[in-house]
């Protein structure tokens, strides 16, 4: 069986070392960096410095994001399947960082003079059954939001169709939200405007921390010591130009890339509605009245699909990520994409690209959007949607080995 997951090198159970990278590809790197800087001078001299900026910010990302193999998906996988931690105290890292930086940017309202604002959704249906399908998704696709746009950026061409798909969904998901926005929910719940932003961050730190401690009594229990990631080929400078990064290390930039994206766009990080907005175009293509959906009745949606994807602040970071990831594999000699994919392998990226993107919509977000931006804006619906989606997981786990995908099991 297989697993084309960038990131479950670092977290399988075996503890392997990484094999020494071949040669920099030295073209793969020379695209990647003159499409980001081009592109950042275009988009700043047509729009606005800012936008040209978190094109650059994207990539930052996205080179964090394949340097650290910080992933979402192989991390709840690999503790589902064989109790170890290390994927998810990284992500308690990565929170705890943040909620740090933004709890009190987000209760004073600005940050260097820019007003800044989090991001909530409502706490209800929706969320729960759009989060728990988007955790299906999340293992059969073989990738999150994140992941998707990074794997694919690296070369990995099974992750296009993940991507595809994703997109496709997540316009079907934007058609049908007005409908499961109207079922049962209380509203949004703020927890910084609720308890006030040093309480909501105590409980916060503790819950983070209550995960960790969990996650390393699990571990200890079922294999006696703690495993911290893949041991690297490479040490110092040599390590941190090609990689493997320590998980800790992804978590600390992961954080401050968020806080700085909230900075220059005005609010946290998100990725997939950058992918609802760019199928909805592709449905407008075929005829279909894109504009009188419900979903694009909110003026600012509603200008965003009558504009360019190049002024929509998601669509330009999305790129940058996958730029960013496409110069991370060049550098690391491991850009190498591979067009043989196995039948079963294939349908389940079809099915868990579409089950990715319907829930991100109907979960007002995925695990960027809703999990990290949510529970860093102190919106309680970002942790209904970890609960929701981690219950999902596990059923995409167990459902992985019929479509020949591995699960990592010590042993």
């Amino acid at each position: 069986m297989t697993d084309l997951s960038v990131d479950a090198r670092l977290l399988a159970p075996d503890h392997p070392r990484i094999s020494e990278p071949n040669s920099i590809n030295k073209a793969v790197v020379m695209v990647g960096l003159a499409a980001l800087a081009s592109g950042a001078v275009a988009l700043a001299d047509a729009y606005s410095w800012r936008l040209g900026a978190l094109f650059v910010l994207g990539g930052f990302l996205g080179l964090v994001l394949y340097h650290a193999l910080f992933g979402f998906t192989s991390a709840w996988r690999v503790f589902i399947a064989d109790g170890r931690g290390a994927g998810l105290r990284a992500q308690m890292l990565m929170l705890a960082i943040a909620v740090v930086l933004f709890f009190p940017t987000l209760a004073h309202g600005s940050l260097f003079g820019q007003a800044v604002h989090g991001e909530y959704g409502a706490v209800g249906a929706s969320v729960l059954v759009g989060a728990f399908l988007f955790g299906i998704g999340m293992q059969l696709g073989g990738g999150c939001a994140s992941g998707t746009l990074y794997t694919a950026g690296g070369g990995n061409t099974r992750m296009f169709v993940t991507l595809g798909c994703f997109i496709i969904g997540s316009a079907i998901g934007a058609l049908h939200l007005p409908w499961w926005s109207a079922q049962p929910n209380i509203g949004s719940i703020s927890l910084i405007e609720t308890l006030g932003w040093a309480p909501a961050l105590a409980i916060s730190l503790a819950v983070f921390g209550a995960i960790a401690i969990a996650t390393s009594v699990v571990e200890k229990r079922r294999h006696g010591t703690l495993l911290a990631g893949a041991a690297p080929g490479h040490r110092g400078w040599r390590r941190a130009l090609r990689g493997p990064w320590p998980l800790a290390a992804g978590a600390v930039a992961l954080a401050l890339g968020n806080f700085a994206t909230l900075y220059l766009a005005g609010r946290p990080w998100g990725v997939t509605s950058a992918f609802a907005l760019w199928g909805s175009k592709l449905f407008a293509l075929t005829g279909a009245d894109v504009a009188s959906w419900g979903y694009w009745q909110n003026p600012a949606r509603a200008a965003a699909l009558h504009q360019s994807i190049f002024r929509d602040v998601t669509s330009v970071m999305d790129f940058g990520i996958i730029l960013g990831a496409l110069t991370a594999a060049g550098i690391a000699g491991k850009f190498a994409p591979s067009w043989r994919i196995p039948v079963r392998s294939l349908l389940s990226a079809v099915i868990g690209g579409l089950l990715l993107g319907y829930g991100a919509r109907l979960a007002y977000g995925c695990n960027i959007g809703a999990y990290f931006s949510g529970i860093v804006s102190g919106s309680l619906h970002g942790w209904l949607w970890l609960a929701a989606a981690f219950a999902g997981s596990i059923l995409g786990t167990r459902l992985r080995p019929l479509f020949g995908l591995s699960v990592e099991r010590s042993g």
